[in-house]
């Protein structure tokens, strides 16, 4: 049995036949045969792999082409982490004594330089220790009376040596205890000229003062008259930053870990200051990787001479981790991503026919995509307007 159909369309002809013809040697033979013929519509070229696109000198002219580049592309790694104090230059500080507090002198966001006073406590310490000073001082003063009298009895013949030794002996022992009933005083950080005008007035002052032992920013305070302070004891009355460089803080993917050296220059980014570029280095690498995250801790110094990060913030750096390299490479608007994940470039060698190519991309830097596969030095791509043309293709599909 034999049967055909014909159907026309449009000024063109479908022919379709199928059948069972004849039998060969008791053996059946099928026959499929289809073809087709399209009408004429301006568009893509119907072509075996419909990858080609044909342009008008107008729609040509709008486009942008020239030579395949090859250009430098850094070797970079991306992170992303927080800013936060270089606890090398954030100082808590604390009264080396307990106390009452006096008086605080600064607030939070305050400047302050080495040495400025930052509190005052009253001491019992203090107090005990200047106590202790005069009476050395006295002590020390009755010592040389003894010592002066023996030695003139002793001329008048009316003393033995022995009471002169004795003497002797005594006030070496006073001078000593008093020597460190000064050194004792100084540890309260009292000067010299301090430690005179309280053996001269023999006067007692228990106010104990505590200075800031850098110069940067107040960035906690937790001091208050009244408040009784120990050592080491937290809360810290007041916490001191040296702001000129900061910490960013990166836990890194295992598998980036071993590109990370100590020194390498780092550009770091925050969303506060978008179009500003904080610089640094590397200082110090994570001695493990985390068993639950598998990343490594990255720590960088970023310098910060205007003081403009905040601990706390989020941040993002790049870090080159190897020599440039070279290679092909096309602006980024004449690389596109098609619905399937692929990467096309469209090529052409007379500026009217223009043919997608799928290619393989690596880096994307300064406006130009690394091309590691798919193209060569001598053709000739689209640089702008690739997206004009895969959607033109797909329309004419869809037509």
């Amino acid at each position: 049995m034999v049967w055909f159909a014909l159907i026309a369309i449009g000024g063109a002809a479908l022919f379709w036949g199928k059948g069972f013809i004849g039998l060969a040697d008791g053996q059946s033979v099928r026959k499929e045969q289809t073809a087709s013929i399209e009408p004429n519509r301006p568009g893509p070229a119907k072509t075996a792999d419909q990858q080609s696109v044909d342009l008008s000198d107008k729609q040509a002219a709008s486009l942008k082409i020239g030579p395949v580049a090859s250009r430098e592309f850094a070797i970079l790694k991306t992170a992303v982490g927080t800013i936060d104090f270089n606890e090398n230059l954030l100082v808590q500080v604390f009264s080396q004594y307990q106390g009452k507090i006096l008086k605080a002198f600064y607030n939070i966001g305050d400047e302050v330089q080495a040495g400025n006073v930052l509190f005052t406590i009253d001491s019992p310490d203090l107090l005990q220790a200047e106590s202790s000073l005069l009476a050395a001082a006295g002590v020390l003063e009755l010592q040389k009376r003894v010592l002066a009298r023996a030695l003139n009895l002793l001329k008048a013949g009316g003393s033995a040596q022995k009471d002169v030794d004795q003497a002797t002996s005594d006030q070496q022992t006073a001078e000593g205890n008093f020597k460190a009933a000064k050194d004792a005083v100084r540890i309260f950080g009292k000067s010299d000229a301090e430690v005179e005008q309280i053996l001269v007035d023999r006067k007692l002052d228990s106010t104990l003062i505590v200075p800031s032992p850098i110069s940067g920013r107040v960035v906690a305070r937790n001091a208050a008259p009244g408040f009784l302070t120990q050592p080491g004891v937290a809360p810290a009355p007041y916490t001191v930053a040296d702001l000129s460089t900061m910490w960013m803080l990166a836990n890194v993917i295992e598998t980036d870990a071993p590109a990370y050296k100590l020194g390498q220059e780092v550009e770091v980014r925050v969303p506060a200051y978008p179009d500003k570029v904080f610089k640094g280095h590397v200082k110090a690498l994570g001695a493990m990787i985390d068993p639950n995250t598998h990343r490594q801790l990255v720590r960088s110094e970023i310098d910060d001479p205007e003081h403009l990060l905040r601990s706390g913030m989020f941040a993002s750096f790049v870090i080159r981790v190897g020599d440039p390299v070279r290679s092909l490479a096309v602006p980024a608007e004449g690389v596109v991503r098609e619905g399937d994940g692929t990467m096309t470039v469209w090529i052409t060698k007379d500026s009217r026919r223009f043919t997608k190519r799928t290619v393989k991309v690596g880096l994307q830097q300064g406006g130009w995509t690394q091309i590691r596969e798919g193209l060569s030095p001598e053709e000739t791509v689209v640089t702008d307007g690739a997206v004009f043309l895969s959607n033109k293709l797909a329309l004419g599909e869809a037509g």
